[in-house]
């Protein structure tokens, strides 16, 4: 069920208060704004979860904000997975697989043309075969493929949705799980930026 929480997620990762400057700069785009809180409240207060579970999504939150580097965004996911049953392992397991995960990018490889020159090598994340059996076939595989959207977008093929049918995601979970890593992504970048403002009007 959707929460009847008004506090603006993305006021709150910033430290933005009522009143404040950034408040006011915030309020002169109330429909950007609104559809950020929109989208949050869809992809995390559902009012259907079935086809990817909120530690589900908690997860995957955790990895992708946690490889765009420890932020308020970060710590705020990693308390929403500890906060659920078995979250004090997943936490400790997902924290392994964003440093085996981390690097830079975005790269890959463009279809043979003139952007080929612009092909660049990067690392392709595969969950530790150590850690496959505590997390389970389907945060495997979503975790694999959300470092593919996030680091090789050009690279994604028919293939990586193969991947994840196989492990037990149906279509619907597949979009959402693309939707979240957008908006995650989204929201990082956001956030970082409304906290350097606030620190340099300090």
């Amino acid at each position: 069920m959707m929460s009847t929480e008004t506090r603006d997620i993305i006021d709150t990762l910033a430290g933005i208060e009522p009143g404040s400057t950034l408040d006011g700069i915030r309020a002169k785009r109330v429909q950007a704004r609104d559809n950020a809180q929109k989208s949050y409240l869809s992809l995390f207060e559902p009012i259907d979860a079935s086809a990817f579970s909120l530690p589900e999504r908690a997860a995957v939150a955790l990895f992708v904000t946690g490889l765009h580097g420890e932020s308020p965004v970060s710590t705020f996911y990693r308390a929403k997975l500890a906060a659920g049953a078995d979250g004090a392992r997943l936490v400790e397991a997902i924290d392994a697989e964003i440093a085996r995960g981390e690097t830079s990018g975005p790269y890959g490889s463009f279809p043979a043309g003139p952007l080929s020159v612009e092909n660049t090598a990067g690392l392709i994340y595969r969950v530790s075969a150590d850690r496959k059996s505590a997390l389970g076939a389907r945060i495997v595989a979503a975790l694999e493929h959300a470092h593919l959207l996030v680091f090789r977008p050009r690279d994604a093929a028919s293939a990586d949705m193969k991947a994840l049918l196989a492990a037990g995601w149906s279509d619907t979970g597949i979009v959402t799980l693309s939707q979240l890593v957008a908006f995650l992504s989204f929201q990082v970048r956001v956030v970082s930026g409304l906290r350097t403002l606030s620190a340099a009007s300090a």
